[in-house]
């Protein structure tokens, strides 16, 4: 994602899928809707609607405050924005826009028509005003998405009654799909405001194939919209069932409780769960995931401030092993913090470092640094303990330094709860840390820009502000931040993957980051529940899901 360079606008998008920090949410009925009768009190399902459970909890429903997956994964099918992901791949393509844009000479002004036939759930009627105040409304209210935007939009306008103005400070050759990001979306001018602050967390009114008609602590509603422009929702309407924790999302699908279930379980319920899919109990539907998991290496801490002991610790890396280890070999291997699903990706870790890790190289690595038995290389890695799968992952990676390395290599794990790490992290505390990235917007610039780039440092002392410091690596190359610079202004696709390949290169040799693995989301669905897709950003799409 394109982050703001203030470390406390970023952490919160790491945490998202685990909802550490979720708010008591009050029960609401809108529209003077009453929960249907179609199904059960204990959230039960019944042939009329799908129940999809999830341990997911929406912090809030305006989308310029949203910045979990459990508030923009109910956004998301609630809403439209100007554009979208076609099916499950990145590929951009108009939804409340008619076109792509037609940019300028200078790629600072994009033009956008927008569509004539669209309403919102309140009968209020779209345009390009509406979307210009949406977007205003998204930046200026202070949320924590705000800096998406704020960071890039100059201006908004409506020059005509369906054409959009956007203008930006700076060329941002992916701002396309930045504007498919679920909170950037059409919202009613009658029922939001401009202003600081003022946001309707209890509520949305927007354009898209749902409208909600139930917000509770433990259940969502929404009712198929019957004004919706597009292709109507192929289902009679959703229940949402939130779940306080996995072993109850995998008990009630189990119970057949729910029709299917989307995040989160531990490695070792979905592992059951798809071993009783192997024999037709259910069906287990995995997704390609585009959240990378990674190691944060700080360069100012002894010995990672030499480049052959961070090089030493990439080389050591048997991401098969850890994998398997790990998650039951639940994801695949990632060489890049450029995940494989865009075509710029290069596996220059597996390049310069073999597909499992090569420990002699490593060895002699730290031998030519100047240590030995005697005299080991001690490293810090620090995890979040009360996340179950970091904490596995930081046993295992000192489990292979130990057996491996022959004693030149000395890992020490230490334990804190995310909160803490969050806080510290930017203050540069940890030598490294064991973190995972879910993007905002499907673009590789969003797995570059928000890591290497840096606005203020230098090569002696590293970044003091910017992106690296935010991600605890502290990495500072000017050369980096014109490459960055210069993909981001780049509009011929075959020039900005060159520039994305020279990133990669350096990334590896610099080794600010070890990429570990590419996350993989399994859903689970009961047999004659059809339709359980993600989209590419890895939101599950409710309106495709029909019961037979």
């Amino acid at each position: 994602m394109n982050w703001l360079l203030s470390p406390f606008s970023r952490w919160p998008k790491i945490t998202r899928v685990l909802s550490l920090s979720c708010l008591c949410l009050f029960l609401i009925v809108s529209c003077n809707s009453s929960p249907s009768s179609d199904t059960l009190g204990n959230g039960a399902a019944t042939s009329d609607r799908i129940v999809i459970g999830t341990t997911n909890k929406p912090r809030t429903l305006d989308p310029a405050d949203a910045y979990e997956t459990g508030s923009l994964a109910l956004i998301y099918n609630m809403s439209d924005r100007l554009y979208t992901y076609k099916g499950e791949t990145a590929e951009i393509i108009p939804q409340l826009a008619t076109a792509l844009p037609q940019v300028s000479a200078d790629g600072l002004t994009y033009t956008i028509p927008v569509r004539q036939d669209v309403v919102f759930h309140d009968g209020t009627k779209f345009n390009a005003a509406a979307m210009a105040f949406s977007l205003e409304r998204f930046i200026k209210n202070g949320g924590k998405p705000a800096f998406l935007l704020g960071d890039i939009v100059d201006s908004v306008k409506s020059t005509g009654e369906y054409e959009l103005t956007i203008k930006l400070k700076q060329p941002f050759a992916a701002f396309p799909s930045l504007l498919a990001f679920s909170g950037v979306c059409a919202v009613s001018p009658q029922a939001y405001e401009i202003g600081e602050g003022k946001f309707n967390p209890n509520n949305f009114v927007g354009t898209g194939p749902y409208k909600l008609t139930q917000f509770a602590t433990d259940r969502v509603q929404l009712d198929v919209f019957d004004q919706y422009w597009g292709n109507k929702p192929i289902n009679n309407g959703i229940v949402l069932q939130i779940l306080s924790s996995g072993v109850n999302l995998y008990n009630s699908f189990q119970k057949k409780s729910i029709d299917v279930a989307a995040l989160s379980m531990d490695a070792d319920q979905i592992r059951a769960l798809r071993s009783k899919a192997k024999t037709g109990a259910w069906q287990a539907i995995a997704n390609n995931g585009s959240v990378v998991y990674f190691m944060s290496v700080n360069r100012n801490q002894e010995p990672l401030n030499k480049p052959a002991v961070r090089q030493a610790l990439a080389a050591m890396f048997n991401r098969t092993l850890l994998l398997e280890r790990v998650l039951y070999g639940q994801g695949q291997p990632v060489y890049s913090m450029i995940p494989n699903t865009f075509d710029v990706y290069q596996p220059v870790f597996k390049e310069k470092y073999g597909e499992d890790g090569n420990i002699p190289a490593a060895k002699k690595m730290l031998e030519q640094a100047g240590f030995s038995q005697q005299n080991p290389a001690k490293i810090e890695l620090w995890y979040r303990s009360n996340i179950p799968t970091t904490t596995l992952n930081a046993t295992v990676i000192k489990a292979i330094a130990d057996k491996t390395m022959g004693g030149l290599l000395d890992i020490q794990t230490i334990g804190i709860d995310s909160t803490t790490m969050y806080r510290n992290i930017s203050k540069g505390v940890y030598a490294t840390t064991l973190l995972e990235w879910y993007p905002d917007f499907l673009d590789p610039d969003n797995y570059v820009q928000p890591f290497l780039q840096c606005e203020q440092g230098n090569p002696e002392t590293g970044c003091e502000k910017g992106g690296s410091v935010s991600q605890g690596s502290f990495y500072y190359s000017d050369h980096m931040n014109k490459l960055i610079e210069a993909q981001r202004q780049e509009q011929d696709p075959r020039k900005r993957r060159q520039i994305f390949a020279e990133i990669q290169q350096i990334l590896a040799e610099e080794v600010p980051y070890i990429p570990l693995w590419q996350g993989q989301d399994y859903l689970f669905a009961h047999n004659g529940v059809n339709g359980v897709k993600q989209d590419a950003s890895q939101l599950l799409i409710y309106s495709g899901i029909k019961k037979t």
